[in-house]
Order: C-alpha cells, then structure tokens, then sequence
C-alpha cells in the first residue's frame, strides 16, 4: 500500500481555512486534508494581517513544516492558487523538500495575472459589490453585519496582498501541476493554460460545471480529480475534460 499523502489547502480570498474542513470526510482516508489557516481569521483572527505577499510565504511554509518531510502536496482556490505557487516556488529557492504536485483552480497563472479589478476596489462598498458578483459566499454572512464587517477585513486585506504580488521570469518548477477552472467563470483560457511555464513537468487543465465557486458547484467531480491527481483515484470525476496544457 502507498503511503498516505497530505494535501495542504490554501484559501481564497476573504475566506478562512474552514471552507475545506467538509473535504476531511468526504476524500478517502489515504489523503490527509490540512487546511493552512492565514493570518487575521478564524483560528488566527487574533494575529495582524500579512504585511505583503512575501511574508505571506514566509509565513505559509513555516506552516507547512511539519509535512514537508513526508508526501504532500499544494492546493489553492484563487488567491489561494497564487500562495501555493509562491510556497513551491520558495521550497524550491532554500532546496528544501517540493510539494509532489501542485493543484490550482479558480486561478490565473502567476505570469498572466490581470488585477485590473482588485485595483478598481474603493472601500466596503465596491468589495460587497465583488463579493456577491464572484458568489461563493453564504447568505447568512450577507445577513449578520458583524460577521461581514469581519469579512470584507479579511477580502481588503488579501485583495491588498495580490496585489503586492511581482512576476518573476523563474526556472520552471520540477514538480507537475494540475489547473482546475469553471466553465463559466470568466478567467481567459489562455490564462488558465499559462500555468504550463511554471512547470518544467507536465501540466493538465480540467474544466467543471459552475462560475468561479466551481469547487462547490462541483465537488464530487473537484474531488475525484484531486483523488486522481494524487495517485489513486476514488469515485469517477464525471463531466471533466482533462487534457495536457502541452497539447500530449
């Protein structure tokens, strides 16, 4: 039998690690779900928001310590996608131990980000209109105003953080990469497929029925795809196309 894997789950933005806990039951066993929570929400609320998305990654791999000497692997959902690439990307820098793969969905490619719209972002206001536009998040956030206020902190602050994010031209990382996107969300395939560069292995593109929260709209598919990518597949991942970003 071979060994378990972890698969380290980073959030999108606005979000804590709590919107992956229902995936600890619902993958199989061998695959260990570790939400990574960021700092200034849910179980770190108490710790000041990431100055920049450098410390950001400073911060996330002081996290990932404890895994990183056995298999595991990176996963993140839109801003998420971007801290994982970032984590890879500085594993590989201090010649410590790579993710076995890296899973991004709902994301651009670090080299083909378009932050057109986070820079567009005047205050509460124009982030409600954002966070009801992407969906994703539950009414009853919608309906307790403490609860929102504490929201829309948290979306500010991390929109503040990708937006401090700077492309660099990097060796491709040695490690596969797996590119999940909607099928009616509006990031450009070409954007999607640009994950390739990153990758000096293979890179896959899957689609899935839903808008950006695909990963909800879609989760048994989601999930049976991230089984799949990791060695063992579970339950069929039905309605994905799943072709290599090389053109294999």
């Amino acid at each position: 039998m071979a060994a378990p894997i972890t698969l380290l789950c980073l959030p999108c933005a606005g979000a804590s690690a709590t919107m992956y806990l229902r995936w600890r039951r619902l993958l199989p066993a061998w695959l260990r779900v570790e939400p990574v929570e960021l700092a200034g929400r849910g179980s770190r609320i108490a710790d000041p928001f990431s100055a920049g998305f450098e410390e950001a990654v400073n911060d996330i791999c002081a996290r990932l310590r404890p895994w990183t000497s056995g298999r595991y692997a990176l996963y993140g959902h839109s801003m998420g996608a971007l801290l994982a690439y970032g984590a890879a990307r500085r594993q590989s820098s201090l010649g410590l131990p790579l993710p076995q793969c890296l899973i991004a969905s709902g994301s651009a490619s670090p080299s083909a980000r378009d932050n057109s719209r986070l820079a567009r972002m005047r205050g509460h206001a124009d982030l409600l209109d954002d966070l009801r536009r992407q969906g994703g998040t539950p009414q009853a956030v919608f309906e307790d105003e403490e609860l929102l206020a504490l929201t829309l902190a948290v979306l500010e602050a991390d929109y503040a953080l990708c937006l401090d994010y700077r492309h660099h031209d990097e060796a491709p990382l040695a490690l596969p990469v797996h590119v999940m996107g909607g099928r009616r969300d509006d990031i450009a395939p070409e954007r999607l497929r640009a994950w390739q560069d990153v990758s000096q292995e293979s890179a896959t593109l899957e689609y899935f029925d839903g808008g950006h929260f695909f990963i909800r709209d879609s989760e048994p598919a989601v999930l049976g795809a991230i089984a799949a990518h990791l060695g063992r597949p579970s339950a069929p991942s039905q309605g994905v196309r799943h072709a290599s970003l090389d053109g294999a």
